[in-house]
């Protein structure tokens, strides 16, 4: 399992229950996750990774101060504080492993939340830090796209030099100087491993077909799109429809065209691909005048993360599973119910 998530490494214990039936075997692991043990960690993932205060931690799981002083300093004793969080919760791996079968991917990797209505993004971005950090290696080529899960990520990823890194952005820069720039998230991920950037320097989306094919051809970007064509690995995530910030992300999309999507019967966009909840591009022009790499080529990666969540992407996300097809789907426990809910 990943650090990001839960992984109790003590030593396996007879399978049962207590009298209140709250011991449950972890599947595949023979150890057992008493109420305790979940309660720790909880409290662990909330003080180190979303920086809560003791207080109100307390305050969130109804116990004492006192009480969350002493279960993290038991967290650090059993050596489930490094520089993320591990141990066991048997919930989380029954959730894992129902993506994984459903959707057939090589790995799933849910990140627990304090509270059902918490904003996932910091929970998701944390493990996808994590995850990120222990599968990138040397010579790799890898693109990524953009966004705030992917940007929230960045503190959580343990940068190191690695031999002929690349990183490709797979999305055009928005026009506008914005906090979530596809050509910033892209420059820091490569600085992070001190690897090449390579972007591509025109709007994400223009004003037509014909522009689009000009830039290609004689402006040089033909190059930089066929470095997809070889790449180890893509990172991306995406937007669902009903989300102000999808169509407001870089002032392509009025409320006429987020309209219109929706009457096509979109459900969100990856890079600015927009699809429908069978995981089908959706017939709209906007998907002519992207300069992002195409869907096609994100899916001959032979590494494919898909990192996301939140009530507002969840019809998004299960189209993205078809059109994709991840390898890798990082997630929060509350989201990844309702994507089992709704496949």
């Amino acid at each position: 399992m990943s650090k990001a998530k839960a992984h109790k490494q003590s030593a396996g214990q007879p399978a049962g229950t207590t009298s209140s039936g709250e011991l449950a075997i972890v599947p595949g692991r023979g150890g057992v996750t008493s109420k305790t043990d979940r309660l720790r960690v909880r409290a662990a993932w909330m003080y180190f990774v979303e920086q809560k205060t003791q207080n109100e931690i307390a305050e969130i799981l109804g116990i004492g101060r006192v009480s969350v002083v002493r279960m993290l300093a038991d967290a650090r004793a059993r050596n489930e504080v490094k520089i993320t969080i591990e141990g066991d919760l048997a919930e989380i791996t029954r959730i894992e492993r129902a993506l994984e079968t459903r959707f057939g991917l090589e790995r799933a990797v849910v990140a627990p939340l304090s509270d059902p209505d918490a904003d996932p993004i910091p929970a998701i971005s944390a493990a996808t830090g994590s995850f990120v950090s222990d599968v990138m290696a040397a010579g790799m080529s890898v693109g990524v796209g953009w966004g705030r899960t992917l940007f929230g990520s960045l503190p959580f990823i343990r940068a190191r030099p690695l031999a002929d890194f690349r990183v490709i952005s797979l999305l055009g820069g928005v026009g506008v100087a914005r906090r979530f720039n596809p050509a910033e998230f892209a420059w820091r991920f490569a600085r992070a491993f001190q690897g090449d950037g390579y972007l591509i320097p025109a709007p994400a989306v223009v004003d037509s077909v014909e522009t689009k094919t000009a830039l290609i051809e004689r402006c040089g970007l033909h190059e930089i799109l066929a470095l997809a064509d070889t790449l180890d690995a893509v990172i991306v995530s995406i937007g669902g429809l009903a989300s102000a910030t999808t169509f407001y992300r870089g002032g392509y999309l009025t409320e006429a065209v987020r309209a219109a999507l929706e009457e096509k019967g979109a459900v969100g966009d990856i890079l600015y691909h927009f699809y429908d909840i069978e995981g089908q591009l959706v017939d709209h022009p906007i998907n002519d005048r992207v300069m992002s790499v195409d869907v096609d080529r994100l899916r001959r990666a032979p590494m494919r993360i898909l990192t996301s969540g939140g009530d507002d992407k969840i019809e998004a996300l299960v189209g993205a599973m078809k059109l994709v097809e991840p390898t890798v789907f990082i997630t929060d426990e509350e989201s990844a119910r309702s994507i089992l809910a709704h496949a």
